[in-house]
C-alpha cells in the first residue's frame, strides 16, 4: 500500500536535500557515503524534475525567491516541507508499477496539491535501506511563487497568493491522504485506508529508534560471541513495543479494569492510569505516561473494555460448559465406577490463554551468569514457578503421556494454519468486491458527463473539456465487463449486502484464528517447559522418545 510521510525542516541550505536525493546517503545517520578518493556517490536509480523552477537550481531559485518577500530569514521558520509517497513493494510486479510511471503520477499529485509552490519530484527504485519498494520524494519551497486559483482544501484565502507560505493544516493531511488513495485506486494499486486510525501505531522516530538499537544489539551480540558466552536476546524491543506486548499479554486474559490493570502491576510492573476516559501507561523504567492513543487503537480503553466483555462471556460460558458435561458423565455412569477425565480431547475445551511462559535456561542467560544472586533469586525462582503452573497445566488438561501432548499440539497447529486460510481467502473476496463497490460507484458518478459525450456534435473538443470524467467512467466500465459474466452492472444495494456479510464472516474468522493461533503458542510453551523439567535439550520429542510419561 501507498503510504505519505510529511517532514518540516528549518534548514536554509536547500542544496543539502538535492545531494540527498542524487547522492548516496546512510540511512542511520543521513550522511552522505563518499567513494576512496572521498567524491559523492552518485544514485544508481533515480529520477528528477522540477516545477516552477529548474531541477538543478532549485536551491538558487529558492533563496532568490525568499530575498524578494524577505521570508525564511530567521533560525525558526520552516524553510522546506519534505512528502514522501512509498509505494507497496508488490505494485512493482503486480501492477506494472516503474520508476517512470511513479514519476509521473508524483508530478501530477505535486501540480495538484501543491500549486505555486518550488517544486523537487525525484523517483528512488532502490528504496529505503535497499528494500526495493519505489518511491517519491516531493520538496517545496514553503513560499509560494505564484499566485493560483483557490482550491477547496485552502484553509486561508492567503493559501492561493504567491509570498505566502504553504500551512499544513490537520484537514489539508486529510485532503492529502484522500487525494493520494483516489490516486492508488485509479492506477489499480495496493492501497490501505489512510484515514482510519492504526490498531498498532509505530511512529517514524520510533521506527528508527528500533533500528539503531536492534544495529547496537547486533554488534553487542558478536563481541558476545566473541567472548564465548552465549547470546541472551536476538531482537530489540523499544519501551512502547514493551508497553503493548505486555498489555495484549495481560488483555487476553483479563476480564476485567481492574484484574487488567493488576496484571500489568504485578508481571511487568506497569501502572495503569485512567484519566477523562483514556488509559495511560507508565513503563518501568519511565517517569512519563505514554497514552494508549499513542500506542495504537487495540490499546485504548473502548477496545480494551470490549475484549473484557468477550472475555467475560467465555469464561462465563467455559464454566456452564464444564458443569453440563460433569452432570452428563456422573448422570451415565454407574454409581460404583469412577467419573472418567472431564475431556479426552483438549481441543475441544474452550480454551483460555494462561500466563504460562518459557523456562530460562541459565546458561542462555548472560546477566545470570555474571551475577550469582541473580540467577539464584531471580531466574531459579521464577523457572520453579513455571515449572509448577507447567505440571498443574498438564494435570488439568488430563495430559498422561508426551505423546498425548505433541498430537494435540499437531491437531491445534493444523486447526490454526487451516483457519488462517479461511481468514485470507475472506480478505481476498472483501478486497475484489470494495474493488466492485469502488469502480460501480466510480461508473455511476461519470455516467451523465458520458452521456453527454456520446450526444456531442464535437467529441473531441468535449473530450478536451471533460478527460478526467471520461477516463474515469471508461476505466470503471473496462472493469466491471471484465467482472460480470453476462455483462450486467451489478447494483450498489447488493454489493454493500455482501460486504456486511464478508465483514461479519472476517470478524469471525479473525476470532477463530486468534484463538487457534494462541493456543498453538500455549501448547508449544508448554512442551518447551516439559522438555526443560525432562532435560530434553530440544523443544520437539524424537520418534523413538515419544510415548514416554510426563510424569
Amino acid at each position: 500500500m501507498a503510504i505519505l510521510k510529511h517532514i518540516a525542516s528549518k534548514n536554509a541550505n536547500y542544496a543539502e536535500i538535492q545531494r540527498y536525493l542524487m547522492f548516496e546517503h546512510d540511512e542511520d545517520t543521513n550522511k552522505p557515503i563518499l567513494n576512496e578518493n572521498g567524491e559523492l556517490i552518485p544514485r544508481k536509480g533515480y529520477i528528477m524534475d522540477g516545477i516552477n523552477c529548474d531541477s538543478f537550481t532549485f536551491d538558487m531559485e529558492c533563496r532568490e525567491l525568499n530575498a524578494l518577500y524577505r521570508k525564511n530569514e530567521s533560525y525558526d521558520e520552516i524553510k522546506s516541507h519534505h512528502y514522501i509517497i512509498s509505494f507497496d513493494p508488490k505494485d512493482t510486479d503486480e501492477n506494472g508499477l516503474t520508476g517512470e510511471r511513479a514519476q509521473k503520477l508524483g508530478m501530477e499529485y505535486a501540480r495538484k496539491n501543491f500549486p505555486g509552490h518550488q517544486t523537487l519530484v525525484c523517483t528512488h527504485m532502490d528504496g529505503h535501506n535497499k528494500s526495493g519498494n519505489i518511491h517519491v520524494h516531493i520538496v517545496i519551497n514553503s513560499l509560494r511563487k505564484y499566485d493560483v486559483e483557490r482550491q477547496g482544501f485552502m484553509d486561508r484565502a492567503c493559501d492561493s497568493r504567491a509570498g505566502y507560505k504553504h500551512h499544513l493544516s490537520k484537514d489539508y493531511l486529510i485532503h492529502l491522504k484522500q487525494s493520494l488513495m483516489d490516486l492508488c485506486h485509479r492506477e489499480h494499486l495496493h492501497q490501505v485506508d489512510l484515514l482510519a486510525p492504526a490498531e498498532k501505531k509505530i511512529t517514524d522516530r520510533e521506527y528508527h529508534v528500533g533500528q539503531r538499537g536492534q544495529k547496537k544489539l547486533d554488534e553487542r551480540n558478536r563481541q558476545i560471541l566473541a567472548d564465548g558466552l552465549p547470546i541472551r536476546r536476538t531482537a530489540f524491543q523499544t519501551q512502547k513495543d514493551f508497553l503493548r506486548s505486555a498489555i495484549e499479554a495481560s488483555a487476553v486474559s483479563s476480564c476485567s479494569r481492574e484484574e487488567f490493570q493488576k496484571l500489568l502491576l504485578e508481571k511487568y510492573n506497569i501502572t495503569l492510569k485512567v484519566s477523562r476516559g483514556r488509559f495511560s501507561y507508565l513503563h518501568p523504567e519511565r517517569g512519563k505516561y505514554i497514552t494508549g492513543r499513542m500506542l495504537g487503537t487495540h490499546y485504548e480503553e473502548d477496545y480494551l473494555l470490549e475484549l473484557f466483555g468477550e472475555n467475560s462471556k467465555s469464561k462465563e460460558y467455559r464454566k456452564e460448559t464444564i458443569a453440563s458435561e460433569t452432570f452428563n458423565a456422573e448422570s451415565e455412569q454407574p454409581a460404583d465406577q469412577p467419573s472418567a477425565p472431564l475431556q479426552e480431547a483438549p481441543v475441544s475445551i474452550l480454551f483460555i490463554k494462561s500466563d504460562l511462559r518459557l523456562v530460562t535456561n541459565l546458561q542462555d542467560c548472560v546477566k545470570a551468569q555474571q551475577n550469582a544472586a541473580y540467577a539464584t533469586n531471580k531466574v531459579k525462582l521464577s523457572n520453579l514457578k513455571e515449572m509448577a503452573k507447567t505440571v498443574a497445566y498438564i494435570q488439568e488438561r488430563g495430559y498422561d503421556t508426551r505423546d498425548s501432548l505433541e498430537d494435540s499440539f499437531s491437531e491445534v497447529k493444523n486447526l490454526a494454519s487451516s483457519s488462517r486460510k479461511v481468514l485470507k481467502d475472506t480478505e481476498d473476496k472483501l478486497r475484489i468486491l470494495n474493488e466492485q463497490i469502488h469502480y460501480t460507484g466510480q461508473y455511476l458518478a461519470n455516467k451523465s458527463v458520458y452521456r453527454q459525450f456520446c450526444r456531442a456534435k464535437h467529441k473531441g473538443q468535449f473530450r478536451e473539456e471533460h478527460p478526467a470524467e471520461i477516463a474515469l467512467y471508461e476505466s470503471a466500465r473496462k472493469f466491471l465487463q471484465g467482472q460480470s459474466a453476462d455483462g450486467r452492472l451489478p447494483s450498489i444495494k447488493l454489493l454493500k449486502a455482501e460486504k456486511e456479510q464478508l465483514l461479519h464472516k472476517k470478524k469471525e474468522a479473525q476470532k477463530t484464528y486468534h484463538y487457534y493461533r494462541d493456543y498453538q503458542k500455549e501448547l508449544n510453551t508448554v512442551c518447551s517447559n516439559v522438555d526443560k523439567i525432562l532435560g530434553q535439550a530440544r523443544t520437539r520429542q524424537p520418534e523413538k522418545q515419544k510415548g514416554a510419561d510426563i510424569s
